[in-house]
């Protein structure tokens, strides 16, 4: 039986949380991140603003595995352009009164299609990460490239198909 190497919490300082809102700043206008920015491995994030402190999270790992603390609002992604955030169904609905650049509005059946988990075939005139919105509320990030933008939505979280 393999065991999977445990990998600690990282709860981000000032300068790394920074760098993680300048990120959002350039891609969709997000100044401030509320909270505290804890990393899992080199991608997940997660929000946390409970009453916790770093001190008492560390403590706590020392005693029991803790596999998450706060919600998880992104990922770090990295590809030939560097380094971007894709924001979670979630981010994007706790920051979304900051979002204000690289929106994709979408129309009702378009909607639907989204949240299916289907890719939808629009031509955007961009290559990166779009915030998708419906009648003002954030459904999560697509990846737009020239033909497609790439859906996210976790199978789990999809809509059922209707059985015709």
């Amino acid at each position: 039986m393999k065991t999977e190497k445990f990998v600690p919490l990282r709860i981000l300082n000032k300068k790394q949380k920074k760098e993680i809102e300048d990120k959002l700043e350039d891609q969709f206008g997000i100044k401030n991140i509320p909270g505290e920015v804890i990393m899992r491995g080199r991608e997940r994030l997660f929000l946390f603003s409970g009453d916790f402190t770093a001190k008492e999270i560390k403590k706590l790992e020392e005693v029991a595995i803790v596999e998450r603390i706060g919600v998880y609002f992104a990922k770090r992604v990295y590809d030939n352009g560097g380094e971007k955030i894709r924001l979670s169904i979630e981010g994007s609905q706790i920051l979304k009164n900051q979002i204000n650049k690289n929106i994709f509005e979408l129309s009702d059946d378009l909607a639907e299609e989204w949240m299916k988990g289907h890719e939808l075939l629009v031509k955007t005139g961009k290559k990166d990460f779009l915030i998708m919105r419906h009648k003002g509320e954030f459904l999560g990030t697509g990846k737009a490239s020239e033909e497609k933008i790439s859906n996210f939505i976790p199978k789990s979280r999809r809509l059922r198909e209707k059985n015709v």
